[in-house]
């Protein structure tokens, strides 16, 4: 994390151009007077830790060798501790010359390499610590969904008699199939997308029609996938009391709640601009249809590939603001896309077992616990790199950069627990810790863009 505040923090000066406070090296001035400005202050602090990371990196380079780890994390670390010295001379030429281009991509990527290869040693060492050898993938596909009987139907719930206890019942089932849980993320994301692309100020007709558009298209979603996956709800503990899996909301019923959903989100979007309702559209399908009916049945990837819907608020956000597509949206999505196996093989760690229930091919259900584990720090690191690259946009300031390192020390701190504990809690820790690193970074951007 020390690497990864360096990289943000560096990206930070140089996109704000306070490195050309103290153009000199190793300090100010001549090379060796002291800051006289809070910016100069700044790029002195980040050299000065740059020398304490340097040796935590080296510390733990000399650690791993006289343990006599494994090659790979060896040569990770090795490669990390090569690349430090490459990227300490870039950053001392691009602040003595004020060089732009490629140098100061250079010293991003450099920083980056270094970055990736502690997390890939991290990965490496947890794994030989912590994996069970005897959790292997499953080779038997008929072993993924053991025989599990649908729910007693009587033991599913009767509706009251008395007319308002119904009234509430079936209203609170039918505001269940909108799966209000996800609409604050994703509505946090749309908003984060705007955000980036206004810069300054929202128009408020605009954030009102993305965001309804975006709850409504969130509700028709979860709609149509509560009708899709009804048989396979009854068949797992936590789905079996969902409003269609109890006959609670009929099939009939539910179908055309969804397509008025639908319909009513398009009729938003479009009064935002059509390529917005496009993109709406493109949204409910993929991931009632796509992810529904092909991706989670039948892919292990479903989780990975299944991301593009999360990320799709991303882009709609942006589009409602600028009408296209547009890069600052693309890389919010890619963040978004790879954050999400990091935050959700966590849940479905904790419900392995009702996972293999439903005949879901998940990644702790086919690989096993040990590679999940690992998968998640895999695409944590990603998040973080891609995060990274979202700091390079001028919109974004401090805040960001704190928000990033802090609750993604966080984050990190809960996914290492998981591979030391190995436990349902610590698996639900790390899923709230994910949730918690997303919401609190989109909110920055929200408030770093839109800060006067």
């Amino acid at each position: 994390m020390g690497v990864y505040m360096l990289l943000l923090v560096g990206t930070t000066v140089a996109v704000t151009d306070a490195v050309e406070t103290c153009a000199a090296w190793p300090a100010c001035g001549d090379g060796m007077l002291l800051p006289t400005t809070a910016a100069g202050a700044l790029v002195i602090g980040h050299r000065i830790a740059a020398v304490v990371v340097g040796l935590l990196v080296l510390a733990a380079g000399v650690a791993a060798w006289r343990a006599d780890t494994r090659r790979r994390v060896r040569l990770s670390l090795g490669i990390s501790l090569v690349c430090y010295p490459v990227q300490a001379a870039l950053g001392a030429v691009v602040a003595t010359t004020g060089a732009a281009g490629l140098l100061p991509v250079a010293h991003l990527l450099v920083g980056m390499v270094i970055f990736g290869g502690l997390v890939a040693a991290l990965t490496w060492t947890l794994e030989a610590e912590t994996g069970d050898p005897s959790d292997g993938p499953v080779t038997d596909p008929d072993a993924l969904s053991p025989p599990a009987e649908p729910v007693d139907p009587a033991e599913r719930p009767s509706l009251p008699d008395t007319p308002l206890a119904r009234v509430r019942v079936i209203a609170g089932a039918y505001a269940r199939l909108t799966k209000p849980r996800l609409m604050w993320l994703l509505c946090l994301v749309a908003s984060a997308g705007m955000a980036l692309a206004a810069g300054t100020a929202l128009a408020p007709r605009t954030v009102v029609l993305t965001l309804l558009g975006g709850v409504l298209s969130i509700g028709a979603s979860g709609t149509f996938n509560h009708v899709l996956e009804r048989d396979v709800d009854r068949r797992m503990n936590r789905t079996s009391d969902r409003p269609l899996a109890t006959d609670v909301v009929s099939v009939r019923n539910a179908l055309i709640f969804g397509g008025l959903l639908t319909l009513a989100s398009l009729v938003a979007f479009a009064a935002v601009n059509w390529l917005v309702a496009v993109l709406g559209l493109v949204a409910i399908v993929f991931y009632s249809v796509i992810y529904t009916l092909i991706l989670k049945p039948n892919t292990v990837q479903n989780t990975v590939i299944g991301g593009a819907a999360g990320a799709l608020p991303a882009l709609i956000g942006w589009a409602a603001v600028t009408g296209e597509v547009g890069l600052g949206g693309v890389v919010l999505a890619a963040v978004i896309f790879l954050w999400t196996p990091a935050h959700f093989y966590n849940l479905a760690l904790a419900y392995k077992d009702d996972y293999a229930r439903g005949g879901f091919p998940m990644m702790p259900v086919v690989r096993g616990e040990t590679e999940t584990r690992k998968h998640i720090l895999w695409w944590l690191g990603a998040t973080f790199v891609g995060a990274g690259v979202l700091a390079t946009w001028s919109a974004l300031g401090w805040l960001y950069v704190a928000t990033t390192v802090v609750l993604g020390a966080a984050f990190l701190w809960a996914v290492v627990r998981l591979h030391v504990d190995r436990t349902e809690s610590a698996a639900f820790r790390a899923f709230h810790a994910s949730n918690a690193y997303l919401g609190a970074l989109l909110l920055a951007v929200v408030v770093d863009t839109l800060a006067v």
